[in-house]
C-alpha cells in the first residue's frame, strides 16, 4: 500500500516533536470516513524492544485478519535499531520508522489499523495511533493497556461486566473511553485514532475480542509475534 511521507524522522528534540505534533492535529477528523459494513481486513501492529550492547532494537509485526471470521491472512515484520531516545508522549517518533517498513512489506490491504498504545488519548491528541494515521492514510484506532494522566485527570473504572465503559473527559472534551474487555480482568482505554468516531471504534474492539485476552485478537497476536521475534533477534 502506498505510505504518505508527510515528514521525515530526523527530528532530534522534544520541541520540534511537539511542534510536528500540534501541526498535524490540526488535521485530525473524528468521524468516519467509510461505512462499517465495508470493513472487512483488520490489521493490529505492535512492537517489541531490547537492549545489546548498549544499543536499544525493536521488533515490528502486523498481523491481518479477517474482520468477520478472525482467520489470520498476512504477517509482515521488520526490525532495527531504535535511533530516537524515550520521551513519554512522544513514542510515535521512536515505532514510525518500523510500522513504516512492516507495511512496505503487505501484499493484503488492510481497511483499518489497530494499534497498542494510545491515539486521541493523548495531550496533544497525538498518539501512535493517530499520528501512523497521516502516513497510512486509514482509519485508526488506538487500544492502550494502561493510562498516562493528561493534566492530572484520572479515569472512573468501569463495571465488571464485558461492554462496560466510561469516557475520559478531560477540560470538557472526550479523550477517550476506559472498556471492560473481560470481566474482572483490567480494562483496556480505547482512543480513535483518525478518520473515524469513538463508537465506531468501539464497536470495532468489541467485535475482535475473545475469551483468550483483554485486548482485541489482531493486537494480540501481534504482540505475540513481536515477543517470539524478540528473544531470536536477542540471541543472534
Amino acid at each position: 500500500m502506498e505510505i504518505n511521507f508527510i515528514h521525515d524522522f530526523n527530528v532530534n528534540s522534544e520541541e520540534e516533536f511537539s511542534k510536528i505534533q500540534k501541526r498535524l492535529a490540526k488535521n485530525i477528523t473524528l468521524r468516519n470516513s467509510f461505512y462499517i459494513d465495508d470493513i472487512k481486513i483488520c490489521a493490529g501492529v505492535d512492537l517489541a524492544y531490547w537492549i545489546k550492547d548498549e544499543e536499544e532494537y525493536a521488533a515490528c509485526c502486523i498481523v491481518i485478519i479477517d474482520y468477520k471470521t478472525k482467520e489470520v491472512l498476512e504477517k509482515v515484520y521488520s526490525y532495527g535499531k531504535i535511533e530516537e531516545p524515550y520521551i513519554p508522549g512522544y513514542l510515535a517518533f521512536r515505532e514510525l520508522p518500523l510500522i513504516i517498513k512492516a507495511v512496505e512489506k503487505l501484499k493484503i490491504e488492510p481497511d483499518i489499523f489497530i494499534f497498542d498504545g494510545n491515539g486521541y488519548l493523548h495531550f496533544n491528541h497525538m498518539g501512535s495511533a493517530t499520528h501512523a494515521s497521516f502516513f497510512l492514510n486509514k482509519p485508526t484506532i488506538g487500544v492502550a493497556k494502561s493510562y498516562l494522566k493528561i493534566k492530572g485527570i484520572d479515569f472512573e473504572m468501569p463495571k465488571g461486566e464485558i461492554g462496560s465503559y466510561n469516557d475520559i473527559v478531560i477540560d470538557n472534551e472526550v479523550y477517550g473511553r476506559v472498556l471492560r474487555s473481560r470481566s474482572n480482568v483490567k480494562p483496556i482505554f480505547i482512543s480513535c485514532g483518525n478518520y473515524i468516531d469513538l463508537e465506531t471504534s468501539t464497536e470495532i474492539i468489541m467485535n475482535l475480542l475473545n475469551k483468550d485476552s483483554r485486548i482485541p485478537i489482531p493486537v494480540r497476536l501481534a504482540d505475540l509475534e513481536t515477543h517470539i521475534m524478540r528473544e531470536k533477534l536477542k540471541n543472534l
